[in-house]
């Protein structure tokens, strides 16, 4: 049996080989103007900054933290920080009392619980649906 990881997110190590992969694919782009694998939060993740310039003015930070575990649990968290207010949302995959393994924590305040829901089953798949809402989302931040 493998050790709990102590996150409260899986009982699977965290996958730092797919963090790695991940950062080296997403710092390429410039939407991204800062990729790290880093355990400063206390848990090892990837620290994803987004381009200032993507944004309108009134975001003063997007940022994407992803945590993937071996066994291809997975917590994605979007946070937009405004100057008055956060807004998050969340894509997991991970045991769970409030929800289906997989599920979603809609924004803008990512409450628990959240919905139930179903996430493709490999990571670039993920990532990529992920990275796709978060356009949406930047579409919808000019057109306000």
């Amino acid at each position: 049996m493998v050790p709990p990881t102590g996150d409260g997110g899986s009982p699977a190590p965290i996958d730092r080989p797919i963090l790695e992969f991940l950062q080296s694919r997403l710092q390429a782009t410039r939407q991204v103007s800062r990729a790290t694998v880093t355990d400063a939060s206390g848990h090892l993740e990837l620290q994803v900054v987004f381009t200032p310039s993507y944004y309108p003015a009134a975001v003063d930070e997007a940022q994407l933290t992803v945590r993937w575990y071996t066994n291809d649990d997975f917590k994605l968290h979007y946070r937009e920080q405004h100057a008055d207010h956060t807004w998050e949302c969340r894509w997991d995959r991970h045991p769970n009392p409030h929800n289906t393994r997989d599920h979603f924590h809609p924004p803008p305040t990512a409450p628990t619980p959240g919905e139930d829901a179903a996430w493709p089953d490999d990571h670039r798949d993920v990532v990529a649906l992920v990275l796709e809402e978060i356009e949406d989302r930047i579409t919808a931040l000019w057109s306000e």
